[in-house]
């Protein structure tokens, strides 16, 4: 079967240009549930255009009307997978629960296991602690506590908080191991505590009690992590350039902010303006070139190609979680980089070094997307070093950001 491709190369000159992003697909989808938990008393403006957020708004709404039992097939949206788990439990009614063949090679067993622990009825109809599942929804709390991992996906963490002041009992979660991506689990709560739901928060141990919501309108700001892309964008380009991105705050929920502090260390700076944060390239050195992704494993992508593209030689950690995500991101990108001759190898301790001694610029190279679509838009950039650059199955990005190769040729970039 032929592989859909798309052609980039670069012949612009950004300037000073303005892209408004699409919502944060992480608040749309928490959001999203909060909505269909309270009933409709959570609105929500601003929602994310991302595929994935229609698909959880898909399933929610079939989840609704559904009286006998119906399949869930959320494809490749794992907050989707993770979020529906805990919802569908409390939801009346029976459901199988599934999605893409990637998906059901993605872990959900520590959530379940949660779950069946206080009362829920979930079982595997195929492989233990893998998608599908069989939900049926008629949880009778059996307990008000549980442990679970921090360290496998803080998704697990906010799929219970999520519905923990709809429980009869409320609920407190022991978290066993150090918490990845803390950010997100920071995210859940500031936006629960927006629909008054309140949470104490006590070393490793966070308690919500049963609670009423209030009706409340969750305004979605823009997607940081959807900004990373426009941030190598600039560390590419000549000193002088900028692009304004509406709507993103500096005191956001999201921890892909992060994204402004680590770009600083390629010469790109951000100014936060009212309505929204202007980005520019000042200088050419790098800074530090050490980076942890632990609360922000999103941008491990972006910055390790933007890295290459520099020829920045560099350490990583907190890459723990990547491996099971859309696809290895580890070796994808192992793989990818190797193209034009960079390395990313594992030393001890799950640390990572970029050697880009031996880079090369051949004048075409394809990247293959392995149904990431961070790989895609990470990689996308690279067309400002390359004469020209090939990516495969560039629909993908649709899952979190459609409009991105509309505006990446809005700024120069040749897209055909």
């Amino acid at each position: 079967m032929d592989v859909e491709t798309l052609k980039l190369s670069y012949t612009g000159s950004i300037g000073n240009a303005v892209i408004q992003l699409t919502g944060s697909k992480s608040e749309s989808n928490r959001a999203l549930i909060l909505g269909a938990l309270s009933k409709g008393k959570v609105r929500i403006q601003n929602l994310s255009n991302a595929d994935d957020t229609f698909i959880l708004q898909k399933a929610l709404s079939l989840a609704e009307d559904s009286n006998k039992l119906i399949t869930l097939d959320i494809g490749p949206a794992g907050t989707a997978m993770r979020f529906l788990t805990a919802y569908l439990s409390l939801t009346a009614g029976s459901f199988i629960l599934t999605g893409s063949e990637r998906m059901k090679q993605r872990p959900i067993g520590i959530l379940v296991n949660a779950l069946n622990s206080i009362g829920a009825h979930i079982n595997y109809t195929a492989l233990n602690g893998y998608p599908p599942l069989e939900i049926t929804g008629t949880f009778n709390q059996t307990d008000n506590r549980v442990a679970i991992k921090g360290n496998v996906s803080s998704q697990y963490l906010s799929a219970l908080l999520l519905i923990a002041a709809f429980l009869p009992h409320g609920l407190t979660l022991n978290i066993t191991s150090t918490l990845t991506s803390k950010p997100y689990v920071s995210m859940t709560l500031e936006m629960l505590k927006e629909t008054g739901i309140n949470h104490r928060w006590e070393n490793d141990s966070i308690t919500i009690n049963h609670q009423e919501v209030k009706e409340s309108l969750l305004t979605i700001e823009p997607d940081w992590s959807a900004a990373s892309y426009w941030y190598t964008v600039i560390a590419l380009s000549p000193i002088g350039s900028s692009i304004f991105l509406p709507g993103l705050k500096d005191a956001s929920l999201q921890g892909d902010r992060a994204i402004v502090e680590i770009m600083r260390n390629f010469g790109v700076v951000s100014v936060f303006e009212k309505g929204g944060v202007k980005i520019e390239k000042t200088e050419v050195s790098a800074g530090e070139r050490f980076f942890n992704f632990k609360e922000c494993p999103d941008l491990a992508q972006t910055v390790i190609v933007c890295c290459a593209a520099l020829r920045y030689n560099a350490h990583f950690t907190g890459l723990e979680t990547l491996k099971i995500k859309e696809t290895d991101r580890i070796s994808a990108l192992q793989n990818e980089l190797a193209k034009f001759s960079v390395s990313l190898t594992e030393e001890e301790d799950q640390h990572y070094y970029l050697n880009t001694d031996t880079k090369t610029e051949p004048s075409t190279v394809t990247i293959k997307t392995y149904e990431d679509h961070r790989m895609a838009m990470a990689f996308a950039p690279l067309a400002m070093v390359f004469k020209e650059l090939i990516i495969e199955e560039p629909k993908v990005v649709g899952k979190s950001y459609p409009a991105f190769w509309e505006h990446l040729a809005s700024i120069g970039f040749n897209c055909n």
